[in-house]
Parts: C-alpha cells; structure tokens; sequence
C-alpha cells in the first residue's frame, strides 16, 4: 500500500474526546481516494458510489501525523475498487481500515463511463510514453 498523503491533527479537527473526530478523518480518505481514482481512470469526473464498513481501530491525537494509504483492489468496467489504511507516521499504528471504496467514471450527463483501464499507471510512465 502506498501512503500518498500526510495530515497534521489540529484543534478544528478533534471531537470532544479531544481526539480525532471520525467525520474529518472519512473526508480525508473519501478525498484521498477521488484524487487517486481521478488520475488512475484520467476522469475528472470520478465519483464515489459505495464505501464499505470502516474499521476505527485506534484514534489520533492533537499534534499527531496521520498518513493515509491507498491501494487497487480492482478494476471494474465503469469503477475502480480501492482499499485504505490510515496510519501514525512516527508509531505506524494502524488508526483506521476500509476494506471497499468504489470510484465510478462517469460521462458528461453523469452516466458510468467504461473508463478502459486494467492495471495500475503511474503518471511519469504515461509522460514517458508522450515523449516516444
């Protein structure tokens, strides 16, 4: 899995338990994984149709790093199945697991578009394969 993205935990992001409120930290990830799901399928209008149970298995503190990581689960016709942990830099104790984040392409009328992909890309080998 790879851990794209890093939050700082600041005091607008906590709950009155004075940690982490689990609202901000599913908008990180639902982000997250837009962003990722958008340059893997090259559709700007890629969005998420189902995320599947989330696992909160320990909880960050104010002035904690969290990291965020992603992986491919799958590839569908019109979507793209992602998994994501998310993690203390420093300790790497695990903070939170979804098992199932479905991004579904879609066209200019808000259809599933077949987006045509099969396999990760990474967008330095995309330019690479420009400049041939």
């Amino acid at each position: 899995m790879n851990f794209h993205t890093r939050k700082w935990v600041k005091p607008e992001d906590l709950n009155p338990n004075k940690s982490l409120f689990g609202g901000r930290l599913l908008e990180w990830i639902d982000e997250e994984a837009a962003l990722y799901a958008i340059i893997q399928l090259e559709n700007p209008r890629t969005v998420t149709k189902f995320i599947s149970e989330i696992e909160f298995r320990s909880s960050a503190k104010e002035g904690e790093i969290i990291e965020i990581g992603i992986e491919v689960v799958k590839f569908g016709s019109t979507s793209l199945t992602l998994r994501s942990e998310v993690r203390n830099k420093m300790t790497r104790e695990t903070i939170l697991t979804v098992d199932k984040i479905v991004m579904v392409s879609l066209d200019e009328a808000g259809h599933p578009k077949p987006h045509g992909k099969t396999q990760v890309e990474y967008v330095k080998d995309r330019l690479e394969k420009e400049k041939a």
